[in-house]
């Protein structure tokens, strides 16, 4: 499973970042950044923090 940040949508709240700290970093501009594959283990928190974004930022990729 992958997941995508869009950085035109993304407004830096950091939900994400606190949900999945492992999957998320934070560019200069505060924008999040998906790294790597989302693992099994991590699942249920990627959904929650593509759920959770405020301004709908995240989203799974189509690979």
């Amino acid at each position: 499973m992958r997941l995508i940040a869009d950085h035109e949508v993304c407004e830096g709240h950091a939900m994400c970042l606190s949900l999945i700290p492992d999957l998320v970093t934070l560019d200069a501009d505060g924008r999040a950044t998906v790294t790597g594959e989302v693992p099994a283990t991590a699942a249920a928190d990627a959904r929650l923090a593509v759920d959770s974004c405020p301004v709908q930022a995240l989203r799974w990729a189509d690979v």
